[in-house]
Formats: C-alpha cells, sequence, structure tokens
C-alpha cells in the first residue's frame, strides 16, 4: 500500500497530523501498537489524571461542604467508581478518535511500526504477520515512557510509574513520591486529598523547578499546609520493596540520613523517548541521547522523514506542543503556510492544587537575558470569584520589560490557573503590550480579573490589592 504520509503514533500529535494532512488532500496511513488510539496523553497521561483530580476537587468539597452550608453525613470515597469512571471518560475519547480517522478516511493499521528505509515502514501485526507501507513522508511521532531508577521495575502495587498508579486497587496510607515536577505534584494533590499521607522528595532546590521560583515557593507553602511533606535537595539513595510497602534511604538537605516507610512509591523522574527499535538506524536521523534531532519545520536529517511530540530534541514533553509540532510537519510537506513552533509561546499548565500555569520567561531568566524588568503581582486573596469559591491560595504575576511593555512572561499560580493562562498567551502572540492588556475590560465578578489586576500593577496601578 502507497501513502503520501505514514504516521507512526497515535498521540495527540499523531492522530491530529494525520487528520490534518487528510484534509490538506494527503493519502494518509496511522500506525499504532496498541489497541487503541489516543497514545499515552489519552489512556495513561493527560485524561485520566485529570480525570481524578476533578475527583478529588470534587472529594475535598464534600468534605467541607459544611463551610457553604451543604450537610453531607457520613459521605464515603469509592475508588471502583472512580476508576471506573476515569476509564469511561478515556474510552469515549478513544473511540472518537477512531471516528474522526474514518471520518476523515485515514487508514489505521494495527502493530509496531519501524522504519526499513525512507519510505518504507513495516508494521508487525497482532497476528503476527508483517505489513509493508510504502510512502513519499513518514512522521515519527512515537512518544515517550516514564525513566525508572536504575535496578527497579515497576509491579502492580508498591513500585509504580504513572501507569501503574492510575489503577491502584486500594489508596496507599503513605505515599512517597521521588520527583516534585508536573506528575509528582498532580498525584501528590490526588493521594493527599484522598487520604493518603504523601511524602515528595526532590533532587533540585525546588518544587516544579522549571516554573517561577516564586510559584515554587508559593506551592511549597501550600503544601506544607496541607500536611504534604516536601524535602527539596534530597536525594534517594536506595529504595528496597519490603512486606509492608517501600523503604527509602534518603539524604536530606541537612546532609542526615533517613530511613522512610511507605506503602507505595510514585516514581516521576521525567520520561524517555520511544526511539530505540523504531528503525532510526536504517535512515540518516541524527540524535541527542535517544531524542531525534528537526529543524524549525520539523524535518530530520532524512529528507522526506519528520519527528514530532516527546521524540524530538529541545522541545517540553506536552501534548499541545507534541500537536502544533504535527500541524507545523505536515503543513511543510503539503507545502501549506505555517508559522513554526516557537518556544517563547508554549504555556506550560501543571493541574495540582493550587493549579499552576504559566508562559513566557521567569523573572530570573528575562533578567539573565538582560532586559529591564518590571513586574506586576496580584492575589486571589483579593478576588471576589476567588472568594465565592473558597479558592484562595495564589497569584498572578506579569514579567514585562519597563522599556516597552512588552509582555515577556505570565505565570499563575491559583484557581484555573491552566484556562486563565489563555489570555496571556493570546496576548503574547498578538504582540500587545502591558498597557493594550490594561485597558482590555474584564468582566466582574470573574477569576480572570486576577489578569488584568496584574497587568495594572506592573506599573503600581492595581486596585483592589
Amino acid at each position: 500500500m502507497s501513502y503520501d504520509v505514514v504516521v507512526i503514533g497515535s498521540g495527540p500529535g499523531g492522530y491530529s497530523a494525520a487528520i490534518r494532512a487528510s484534509q490538506y488532500g494527503l493519502k494518509t496511513a496511522i500506525v499504532e501498537k496498541d489497541g487503541k488510539l489516543g497514545g499515552t496523553c489519552l489512556h495513561v497521561g493527560c485524561i485520566p489524571t485529570k480525570a481524578l483530580l476533578h475527583t478529588a476537587d470534587l472529594w475535598e468539597h464534600v468534605l467541607h461542604s459544611q463551610q457553604e452550608g451543604i450537610l453531607c453525613e457520613n459521605p464515603r470515597l469509592d475508588l471502583a467508581r472512580v476508576l471506573e469512571r476515569k476509564n469511561q471518560i478515556v474510552d469515549k475519547h478513544a473511540k472518537g478518535i477512531e471516528f474522526l480517522m474514518k471520518k476523515h478516511r485515514v487508514d489505521w493499521v494495527r502493530g509496531y511500526g519501524r522504519i526499513l528505509a525512507p519510505g518504507r515502514v513495516e508494521v508487525s501485526k497482532p497476528d503476527g504477520t508483517k505489513q509493508l507501507l510504502e510512502t513519499r513522508n513518514i512522521i515519527i511521532a512515537t512518544g515517550s515512557t516514564a525513566r525508572m531508577l536504575p535496578g527497579l521495575t515497576p509491579d502492580p502495587e508498591r513500585i509504580l510509574t504513572n501507569v501503574e498508579i492510575l489503577n491502584l486497587s486500594k489508596i496507599p496510607a503513605r505515599l512517597a513520591i521521588i520527583g516534585a515536577g508536573a506528575v509528582g505534584v498532580e498525584f501528590a494533590s490526588i493521594f493527599s486529598r484522598f487520604g493518603s499521607k504523601v511524602s515528595i522528595f526532590e533532587m533540585l532546590p525546588r518544587l516544579v523547578p522549571l516554573e517561577d521560583e516564586e510559584i515554587s515557593q508559593e506551592l511549597l507553602r501550600y503544601f506544607r499546609k496541607a500536611g504534604i511533606r516536601c524535602e527539596v535537595n534530597a536525594k534517594v539513595e536506595e529504595v528496597e520493596r519490603t512486606e509492608a510497602g517501600v523503604r527509602l534511604r534518603v539524604t536530606l538537605s541537612s546532609g542526615q540520613t533517613e530511613q522512610v516507610e511507605a506503602d507505595a512509591l510514585l516514581v516521576a523522574i521525567g520520561r524517555r523517548p520511544l526511539t530505540d527499535d523504531i528503525g532510526l538506524e536504517n535512515v540518516r536521523v541524527e540524535t541527542d541521547r535517544g531524542y531525534i534531532k528537526v529543524d524549525q519545520w520539523q524535518r530530520t536529517s532524512q529528507p522526506g522523514v519528520y519527528a514530532i511530540g516527546d521524540v524530538v530534541a529541545g522541545t517540553p514533553q506536552l501534548a499541545h506542543v507534541a500537536t502544533k509540532e504535527g500541524m507545523v510537519a505536515v503543513a511543510h510537506i503539503a507545502g501549506k503556510p505555517v508559522q513554526p513552533l516557537r518556544k517563547d509561546r508554549i504555556p506550560s499548565a501543571t493541574y495540582c492544587k493550587p493549579a499552576i500555569a504559566s508562559v513566557g520567561l521567569t523573572e530570573t531568566q528575562a533578567r539573565n537575558a538582560g532586559y529591564r524588568v518590571r513586574v506586576g503581582k496580584f492575589p486571589f486573596v483579593a478576588n471576589s470569584m476567588a472568594s465565592i469559591e473558597g479558592l484562595h491560595a495564589g497569584f498572578v504575576k506579569v514579567v514585562a520589560d519597563e522599556r516597552y511593555g512588552e509582555i515577556l512572561g505570565v505565570h499563575i499560580i491559583g484557581p484555573h490557573a491552566y484556562e486563565l493562562i489563555g489570555e496571556a498567551v493570546a496576548a503574547m502572540e498578538a504582540e500587545a503590550t502591558v498597557e493594550t492588556m490594561m485597558n482590555a475590560v474584564h468582566a466582574h465578578p470573574t477569576l480572570y480579573e486576577a489578569m488584568g489586576e496584574a497587568f495594572n500593577a506592573v506599573y503600581g496601578l492595581a486596585i483592589n490589592a
């Protein structure tokens, strides 16, 4: 079978690229080794995790509902039903992607795809047979998998990655987490509210170390207030399974060594690209520690071979980044106009409580880059809608260049931060200035009024703080 485009991998980047290729009139196939479309994001990443976070929010509201005049006697968390709902959401959207493939006449080839040569992809099918696909262009979208500590292997109950923790049969009384990036802090938010005693150990000096320093400080303050133990500058030296769970030997920031007992351990130390056995040795694709090097159009060093998503060197491992890169690759293949991905306009969202979202430079990055920086901050404690929703933690922080009013970055920690960041992304994409956003009318009462106040605060003109 001959195609214009063959996409290997059906995560958000892969399936979006396949649809766009079909919309451009290109004969397209998508290869997926798993039994369902959607990749890590849908099945063991973004979507099921956020389903659990939503349940944790509701459960927390139920436990404290008397504050709003609602009395709930003897509430009970049914974990089996929680997981059933999570799985129903995942299955619904997997079927939705399958429908989209049919709607856009994209051929779904089930099996493991491997590049044999430029323009040739071999698919090892579930029944043991092999199918050869010939194509003018290949898009590698094979994604990533969780990194594991040397010598450890995950299991369903005690040593966990983002995969196993989504299907625990019971809530662990004590949950240890190694790593305080997005995955670590999101699961800390889930299970601490589900009733686990959570401890986080992070090697670097801050929680969410890629975020602005003040965001990290606010999250640390909130987590500790919520009863989550947070140890930064901490190194886990050894992990062993015990009859009751796991035992960690940890060197703390003080230099002291501590033995930590837990019922389960989540290893959240990042992700590695799935590029080991996809046939890269058969084409002239340049790599860096397993990641694939590409140009601004997502082209590899092999003509006709593109790469998008978590396998790409130098871009964040985020679903929306993969999707944008897929749009760029397909547009280039089809000869359509497209703007390459701008790394300074990529929003980041972490769905812990309080939620975190950001775009652009942190304050430190802006100062190090030589900008004359002005900062505006507005706290959610002064926002009416935040008071109504009982979500007072956090703030909006705007980092700007005082010479021209250029918006260099926006950083949010607080209610629905992942939604509010959209205004900042749109403003920066449109090259709006701080003054432009000060003059934009924000509806009252809303959470996004805090955005307008933060822009005004850059010049000391916030009204409510």
